[in-house]
């Protein structure tokens, strides 16, 4: 069931877990009640808060180059601007790859393909993702082996990240950033637990796929030589 929701671009896999634990998912007219439960693509009808769903034909691969103060989801209540607001693919039903903070900027994947999304978000995978940040300050060598090592954020110690220093002066420092976890504002959170706010933040590359020259707002395909990209580790 969670397969085909995700098939359907309708959420991730694990986005399709949570509908169904809400009871917003209903098969042949009755509430389902697993995750694994199998869908008939040709005989069953299967709905989402009442939306029917349709396995897409063409199957969508966008990279974005997200702008600050935009939201990394298919929609607000609010009627804040949205990814999915950019990002005009024809009908298809695109959502965001994980997300980024509204003020994050940078690389961004949209898709209507579940099993990609899980691929790339699920932390068995340890997809790197770099980032450009610019910090408060300057780190000192016990702060950034803390974070290199792996530090408590949220009582769960993260992973450890690499970090390379580009700059420093004018009490700010300039650092490039990859991490191989997803968790909410994780790396704002791990320098503030050193000391150190978290000015500026741009995701730059996801794997070996790099933003490159994407201007801010812009998007496009990805072709066969992004898909290698995705893979370098």
């Amino acid at each position: 069931m969670n397969r085909f929701i995700a098939l359907c671009g309708a959420a991730s896999r694990r986005g399709a877990d949570a509908l169904i634990a809400a009871g917003k998912v209903e098969i042949n007219g009755e509430r389902a009640v697993s995750p694994a439960v199998d869908v008939d693509m040709e005989k069953d009808a299967v709905t989402v808060e009442g939306r029917a769903l349709r396995p897409p034909e063409e199957k969508v691969y966008i990279m974005l180059n997200k702008p600050a103060g935009v939201l990394s989801s298919c929609g607000d209540d609010r009627g804040r601007p949205t990814v999915t607001d950019i990002v005009k693919y024809g009908g298809a039903r695109l959502f965001p790859v994980g997300r980024l903070d509204m003020d994050t900027e940078g690389l961004l994947l949209l898709t209507n393909d579940g099993d990609f999304a899980f691929r790339l978000t699920h932390p068995k995978y340890e997809t790197p993702k770099k980032y450009l940040a610019v910090v408060s300050g300057c780190p000192g060598e016990k702060s950034l082996s803390l974070l290199r090592e792996g530090i408590e954020v949220d009582g769960r110690r993260t992973a450890g990240a690499s970090i390379e220093v580009l700059s420093s002066g004018g009490g700010k420092t300039k650092l490039h950033v990859t991490i191989r976890e997803g968790r909410n504002r994780q790396i704002k959170k791990m320098f503030e637990a050193v000391g150190h706010r978290v000015i500026y933040l741009k995701r730059i590359a996801i794997g070996g796929l790099r933003l490159g020259d994407l201007k801010t707002g812009h998007w496009r395909p990805l072709g066969p030589r992004d898909f290698e990209a995705l893979r370098e580790k």
